[in-house]
């Protein structure tokens, strides 16, 4: 029999499942990808745009090593190739099958979510071929953002010096340009709200709905609003509230940003390296299934054992219903981010983690569990007063079942009314207006930037981390409370790019070209249909751009160049700002400017 060869793309994971073969089994890493697109051809994009967008793939620079130890290593060996479960990881698995040579109609490629050895040994036995048509998808999606990023990147330096533009990366900086339009635009308008307070609680004035009430319609009220007030009616009804679903990757780096106040950025490494394995009294073993995911469901394997847990440890009244949330974009080959053992429980590891990667396996591991509760119920009384025909209301809720509540920290105290009885009448202690007025939108910050680029259908999760840094990193945002506003740079460069390219711009646009790259892995779109039908309408517009957009010029000082005699200018660099001579590239003279 020949010898088994496992390859994975990180060498924690490498190490965690060669753990579990004893040395049997040989486990290797990629270290990621292996190949990329070359730099060379036509404009840079190594793609040959008049051969039917054929790539050009080239190893990346230094795995040169990396790429002879593989196949060294895999030579007359059985392979499998176990890169990550996405259009990324199938990507990676295709590259590696052409560099080692391996048959692509073999079943060589193998599927896990969750780095334990039940998993890893059950996938050995169900080995696929790789999927051409996730490749497909993963390969027309970096050529779609190389055209794109290349192009308008080298354009947007030439004219105006902003450092990059991309598919996602433009359209997210549009989002938050516009909002900041919108908050400089916003007019205040001035409105009352209206109080009783008795003793023990105090009542609102129920404002129909979409209204405001003015100075003079408070006078109004006030006037009316006179002891003694009658209670008109008291309901009391039942109401449940229902757990959340277990995190994907977008909820997860809004709930940290949120409640842990990490990156999405952070805390997806914490999550990458809870799903590669942590030691743990001797044994490395992966703490969470695969954390790149848009889809909410548990697979029977954890929600069975997760019952029997439920029922063990807090009785059957709080065992829950199954339920899963459809989300069409979702690719639901993929399980929602949960524990893989609900049994290692929280307190049980927390010596084994650092402080950041318990704080988050602890907030996975009870999303999960509380997603398979019973809900939490309310008994709910909302007391209606009448004084003059002003009609007031105040609401009280009483925990009556916690269900889910008792592990999710997702909590509410209760708020307690006086038992009170239709007819009944009270003396207001006061009734006081209090002016208020409206307030403008609030810019996003990380979490609500990534829940609005999921609701518009914009990229993918897994990219939204890196789309935030790059926004920071360009210069285009500003982070101020915690909140992105955009710079002036940022400002120039959303605008220039909707002046020329409205389409890319565009949300609905980006939303359906999303979808339509994600019907290419299902094999109902021609990637390279896709990229000449994007391509043909694109360069036109790029072509105009080039010609039409005006070129920022550099901003010139009251300095001469000691080497040249001419004009210095205003220049800026990743370190800051500096004086450089307008004479570059001719002339390299630069100087600091003084503090």
């Amino acid at each position: 029999m020949s010898k088994q060869v496992i390859i994975v793309e990180s060498p924690a994971k490498s190490k965690t499942i060669a753990s579990y073969f004893k040395n049997q089994v040989t486990v290797l890493s990629s270290v990621g990808h292996i190949r990329d697109l070359a730099t060379s051809g036509k404009d840079g994009l190594g793609v040959d745009v008049e051969n039917n967008f054929e790539p050009n793939y080239k190893t990346i620079r230094g795995k040169d090593a990396l790429v002879k130890e593989l196949l060294k290593k895999t030579k007359d060996a059985e392979v499998f190739l176990a890169t990550d479960p996405d259009r990324e990881g199938e990507a990676i698995a295709w590259h590696l099958a052409q560099v080692l040579k391996l048959d692509l109609t073999k079943s060589n490629r193998i599927i896990f979510r969750e780095i334990t050895k039940p998993a890893i040994l059950e996938a050995m036995n169900h080995p696929r071929p790789i999927n051409t048509d996730l490749v497909n998808s993963q390969e027309s999606r970096r050529i779609l953002d190389r055209i794109i990023g290349f192009k308008l990147s080298k354009l947007l330096q030439n004219k105006i010096k902003s450092k990059s533009a991309g598919r996602v990366q433009s359209v997210a900086l549009k989002l938050i340009c516009d909002l900041e339009s919108e908050i400089e635009s916003f007019i205040a308008e001035e409105y009352y709200t209206i109080h009783a307070e008795f003793d023990g609680f105090k009542a609102d004035y129920i404002i129909p709905k979409d209204t405001r009430i003015s100075k003079e319609q408070a006078d109004e009220i006030l006037k009316v609003s006179k002891n003694p007030f009658t209670v008109q009616k008291v309901e009391v009804k039942e109401t449940k509230r229902h757990p959340k679903a277990p995190f994907i990757t977008s909820t997860l780096q809004q709930e940290a940003v949120n409640s842990l106040y990490m990156s999405s950025s952070r805390v997806m490494k914490i999550a990458q390296k809870l799903y590669e394995g942590v030691e743990i009294n001797g044994e490395i073993t992966g703490l969470i299934t695969y954390m790149r995911t848009d889809s909410d469901r548990l697979s029977q394997e954890f929600v069975r054992p997760t019952n029997e847990f439920i029922e063990e440890t807090y009785g059957k009244q709080y065992l829950g219903h199954y339920r899963t949330r459809k989300n069409d974009s979702a690719q639901d080959a993929h399980e929602a981010i949960r524990p893989t053992d609900i049994r290692r429980t929280p307190e049980s590891i927390e010596p084994y983690l650092a402080k950041d990667e318990f704080k988050v396996y602890k907030k996975i591991y009870e999303r999960a569990l509380a997603s398979l509760m019973a809900s939490a119920s309310f008994e709910q009384t909302t007391i209606t007063l009448n004084a003059g025909g002003a009609l007031y209301e105040v609401e009280g809720a009483v925990l009556v079942f916690d269900g889910y509540l008792k592990v999710s920290q997702d909590k509410q105290k209760d708020k307690m009314l006086p038992k009170l009885k239709e007819g009944e009448a009270l003396d207001a202690l006061n009734v006081e207006a209090i002016q208020k007025f409206t307030q403008p939108p609030t810019r996003y910050n990380e979490a609500s930037l990534i829940k609005e680029l999921e609701a518009q259908g914009i990229g993918r999760p897994s990219t939204y981390a890196s789309i935030i840094e790059t926004l920071k990193s360009r210069d285009y945002v500003e982070v101020v409370e915690r909140r992105f506003k955009p710079t002036e740079q940022g400002r120039l460069t959303a605008r220039e790019l909707e002046k020329f390219f409205k389409n890319i711009m565009d949300v609905e646009y980006t939303s359906r070209m999303e979808s339509r790259l994600d019907q290419i892995a299902e094999g109902k779109v021609d990637g390279r249909k896709l990229l000449k039908a994007f391509y043909d309408s694109f360069i036109p517009l790029l072509d105009e751009a080039n010609e039409k957009m005006e070129k920022v010029k550099a901003q010139t000082v009251e300095k001469v160049c000691p080497l040249c005699g001419k004009q210095l200018v205003l220049r800026k660099s990743k370190y800051g700002q500096f004086y450089g001579c307008s004479g570059y590239p001719k002339c390299r003279h630069i100087e600091q400017i003084p503090e």
